[in-house]
C-alpha cells in the first residue's frame, strides 16, 4: 500500500487549484457522510454510534491537544492538532459516554436505522412568515451599499491593492497571534494500512468552510457578507463563498481586532493568483482600532445577509441587539459560528441564541419580522452540547438543536417528493430565507472523509510525496 504525504505547501497548492465543480463534489461527499452520521446509517460506517470518542489534553503551558479519531466503511483515521488558547485547566479530558440521541429532540431521527420524520421541527416552524417587508429592507440596504463611496478594497476607508502601504501593520494589536491549529491527520484503509498523512493546518479550515457553506449555497440572498477573523478560517470561508456564489456577492466586510492581520488577509486576497475567484467584489477590512469602529460594525451587520464568525473569541464579537432588536429582526440571515471550540469561548452573545429558540405565537406586528425557527443547527449534537460555549451559556437544550446532516436528509427527501408537503415547503423557505444559526465544533469524520478525497485527487495530479510499500 503506497503512502501519500501532503505537506502544508503541497496541500495548499492542491486546494487552491480546485474549481467550482470539484469543490461541490467534495462538499457533496462530506454532506452525505454528515447525513449518514445523523440518521445512523450503518452501511456507510459513518453513523455516530460508530465514531470513537475524542480526547483533549491541556498541558501546563496552556496548549491544548485534540485527538480526533473517526471511521467509515472504507477508512479509519485520527487527527492530532494543538492550539494555544491559555483558557483551559491542565489535564486530560475524555468525552463521557452519555448519549443525547435518546432524548426527545427537535430532530428527524432518534435511533440508528429508523425512518426519519421531520414533523417535530416543522411544527415548531409552522408559524414562520416571510413578508415583503424583508424584501423592502434588503432593497434599501442594497441601495446604500451600491452607493457606498469606499473603493473596492479598503482598510479604515483607505484603498488597498497588491502593494499595501508600508504603514499598514506597523503596530501590533490584540489578536495578532496565529491561532491556526498545528498537527496532522493519519489515514488508514479498512485493513489498517496507512495510505495518507496530511498536514492539518490547511485541511482543518478548508473542511470547516466546506461544511459552513452547505447552508450558504441554499440561501436566496447573499449579497453582503461579514467575516470575523483574518486567519485561515476566514480566508477559506471567503474563498469558498466567492467560488460558489461569486455572481451574487457584491460586498465583503472583514472584521478583525488586529489591523495588521486584516491588511495581511487583504494583501493575500488581492494577490494576482486570486483574481479568478475574487471577481469585482468590494472588500473592506474593519479593525476595532478604528475610531468609528462601532458605527461601521453596526452598519456592516445591518447590511449582512451572511455572517461567518471565525475567531477563538472568549467574548461575543458584536452586541446581541444588532440581531435581536426590532430592526435587527426585519431580515433573515445566516450566522455561522465555527471559531470557538471550548465551553469558556463564545463568539455569539447568548441572547442571540435565546431569541432564536424562543418560538412565539403569531402577533399582528410580527409580519414585519422574519420568525425564528426554534432551533440552532450544529454539526454534532453530542459534541456541541459539551463544547460549544454559545449553547452552554445560552442554556440551549438538546431538543432545541438539529444537526446539519438531518437538514440535508430533508433536502434529499424534498427533491424526491413529487409534491412537497407544507412542512417541506416551510423548511425549504426557512433554509433559503429565514434566520439560521449554525454552530460547528468540528468532527474527526469531516477530516477523514475530506482528507481521503484529497489524497485521491493528489495522486491523480501527482502532488505530494509517495512512499511505496509503506
Amino acid at each position: 500500500m503506497p503512502l501519500t504525504i501532503l505537506s502544508g505547501a503541497q496541500l495548499r497548492s492542491l486546494l487552491t487549484s480546485l474549481d467550482r465543480d470539484q469543490i461541490l463534489s467534495l462538499q457533496q461527499n462530506l454532506g452525505s457522510a454528515l447525513r449518514d452520521y445523523s440518521i445512523g446509517n450503518q452501511d456507510s460506517g459513518c453513523a455516530a454510534t460508530l465514531q470513537p470518542r475524542r480526547t483533549a489534553v491541556t498541558r501546563l503551558c496552556g496548549r491544548t491537544t485534540l485527538f480526533m479519531p473517526a471511521s467509515t466503511r472504507r477508512a479509519i483515521g485520527i487527527k492530532v492538532i494543538s492550539l494555544q488558547d491559555q483558557g483551559g485547566t491542565p489535564g486530560c479530558e475524555v468525552e463521557s459516554g452519555e448519549d443525547l440521541r435518546g432524548t426527545k429532540r427537535v430532530t428527524f431521527a432518534n435511533e440508528a436505522g429508523s425512518r426519519a420524520s421531520m414533523a417535530s421541527l416543522s411544527s415548531e416552524m409552522s408559524e414562520m412568515s416571510f413578508s415583503s417587508q424583508e424584501d423592502s429592507t434588503e432593497r434599501s440596504s442594497s441601495t446604500s451599499s451600491e452607493n457606498d463611496p469606499l473603493p473596492n478594497a479598503s482598510v479604515d476607508k483607505q484603498p488597498i491593492d497588491a502593494g499595501v502601504s508600508k504603514t499598514m501593520g506597523a503596530w501590533p494589536a490584540a489578536g495578532s497571534r496565529d491561532t491556526s491549529p498545528q498537527g496532522s491527520i493519519t489515514l488508514l484503509d479498512d485493513h489498517s494500512l496507512p495510505f495518507g498523512l496530511i498536514n492539518a493546518e490547511e485541511l482543518t479550515p478548508f473542511r470547516t468552510a466546506l461544511t459552513s457553506t452547505m447552508i450558504f449555497n441554499k440561501r436566496k440572498r447573499v449579497r453582503t457578507i461579514v467575516v470575523f477573523g483574518a486567519g485561515k478560517q476566514a480566508y477559506w470561508h471567503i474563498r469558498l463563498a466567492l467560488i460558489l456564489r461569486g455572481e451574487d456577492i457584491k460586498r465583503v466586510f472583514i472584521v478583525n481586532r488586529s489591523f495588521e492581520r486584516a491588511a495581511q488577509l487583504l494583501r493575500e486576497i488581492y494577490g494576482p493568483d486570486n483574481a479568478s475567484w475574487r471577481g469585482n467584489v468590494k472588500f473592506s477590512a474593519v479593525s476595532s482600532e478604528f475610531g468609528e469602529y462601532k458605527r461601521i460594525l453596526n452598519d456592516a451587520i445591518n447590511k449582512a445577509d451572511a455572517i461567518f464568525c471565525c475567531t477563538p473569541s472568549h467574548e461575543p464579537l458584536f452586541p446581541a441587539e444588532l440581531l435581536t432588536s426590532r430592526e435587527g429582526r426585519r431580515k433573515g440571515r445566516l450566522v455561522s459560528a465555527i471559531g470557538s471550540y471550548k465551553p469558556h469561548m463564545s463568539e455569539l452573545h447568548p441572547d442571540i441564541l435565546r431569541e432564536e429558540v424562543a418560538v412565539r405565537p403569531p402577533h399582528r406586528h410580527f409580519h414585519k419580522h422574519v420568525h425564528r425557527s426554534g432551533v440552532v443547527v450544529v454539526d454534532s449534537l453530542d459534541a456541541a452540547m459539551k463544547e460549544a460555549g454559545e449553547l452552554i451559556k445560552a442554556d440551549i437544550k438538546p431538543q432545541q438543536v438539529v444537526e446539519i446532516g438531518e437538514l440535508l436528509m430533508v433536502r434529499d427527501a424534498s427533491k424526491n417528493a413529487t409534491t412537497p408537503s407544507d412542512d417541506q415547503k416551510h423548511l425549504q423557505e426557512w433554509v433559503e430565507r429565514g434566520n439560521v444559526i449554525f454552530k460547528g465544533v468540528g468532527l474527526g469524520l469531516m477530516d477523514l472523509v475530506t482528507g481521503s478525497d484529497l489524497v485521491e485527487l493528489a495522486r491523480a495530479r501527482q502532488i505530494g510525496t509517495t512512499v511505496e510499500d509503506f
